[in-house]
């Protein structure tokens, strides 16, 4: 949608096709609660941004299955109960395929038709070995395909603008990405990243290798500085050192480090859509504010 302009169709659409339209979509992710007053933050949080009328919502999914069931849940409430369209992230770690077929027959029960297919990291510690369920699937590209026989859904893949951090190096990403693509992804959504250029250079390699999947950025503004100190867990690359100094200059400073977060994804946005990105996917860690004033600050831009 244009920012600020409602653009929801009246039936729920497949999220690779509105990801494919002239103008780039806007959306916002989610994570399940896991205490009830974390159910009541995400569900204030759902209210204040669905004012906005973002082009979908993604529910996410935790580390070995551990939130499936609250996924699951969570997705269809939104269904159901927002003007929202959700979409279901869906890993493979820890599940046999009947387990995986047993979610996805939910979602489809509930009308859920899109799916964020990401084999996931192993409960407990995100960088452990990663080990196959012995009647699971292996790859992202396996659950892809799954998806696929299984009925009418849109499939999205994750992303790594830096490298997975299992991948040997930037080639064989590359080419583990396009496996998950012409396995039936319609689009991607990239973990966080924090320079615009971490996105161009993962764009421009897989075009030159031949692949155009819509590669919809994900993004987060630096907030305090414990999220830099928690970066490279949560993206899978180093905070980038120009960045960090800027930051370390006023560490003691709380608010100025919040502003600066605010203004430096706000530039870094607006940045991607002159590029011409498909997207843009807020990571809002279940709150509003600060993906609001980013909002706001991109709306600016647009009315002037």
């Amino acid at each position: 949608m244009s920012l600020g302009l409602p653009s929801r169709l009246p039936t729920s659409p497949a999220i690779g096709e509105l990801i494919r339209r002239p103008d780039p979509t806007f959306s916002f992710e989610f994570m399940p609660p896991k205490s009830r007053e974390g159910e009541q933050l995400l569900w204030q949080t759902i209210r204040e941004l669905e004012t906005l009328r973002p082009d979908f919502v993604s529910i996410t999914y935790g580390a070995g299955g551990s939130t499936r069931d609250t996924t699951v849940a969570v997705t269809e409430r939104v269904a159901t109960e927002t003007t929202l369209l959700p979409m279901a992230h869906l890993t493979a770690v820890g599940h046999s395929v009947a387990e995986l077929r047993n979610v996805i027959g939910r979602l489809a029960g509930a009308g859920i038709r899109n799916v964020l297919a990401v084999r996931g990291d192993p409960p407990g510690d995100p960088n452990a070995e990663w080990v196959r369920h012995p009647e699971g699937v292996l790859y992202a590209e396996d659950l892809v395909r799954l998806l696929r026989e299984s009925g009418d859904f849109s499939v999205g893949v994750a992303a790594f603008p830096y490298k997975h951090p299992r991948s040997a190096d930037i080639e064989s990403d590359t080419l583990n990405f396009i496996r998950k693509c012409r396995a039936g992804a319609d689009f991607a959504i990239t973990q966080m990243f924090f320079e615009a250029d971490e996105y161009l250079r993962l764009r421009d390699r897989v075009a030159a290798a031949g692949c155009d999947t819509p590669i919809v950025p994900g993004v987060m503004p630096v907030l305090r500085m414990a999220t830099i100190a928690r970066a490279a867990q949560l993206s899978g690359a180093p905070f980038p050192p120009g960045l960090l100094s800027r930051f370390e200059r006023i560490a003691d400073d709380a608010d100025g480090v919040r502003r600066l977060g605010i203004d430096l994804c706000s530039e870094m946005c607006q940045r991607l859509i002159d590029e011409g990105v498909p997207g843009i996917h807020f990571i809002t860690m279940n709150r509003s504010t600060a993906t609001r004033e980013v909002w706001q600050h991109l709306a600016a831009n647009v009315a002037a």
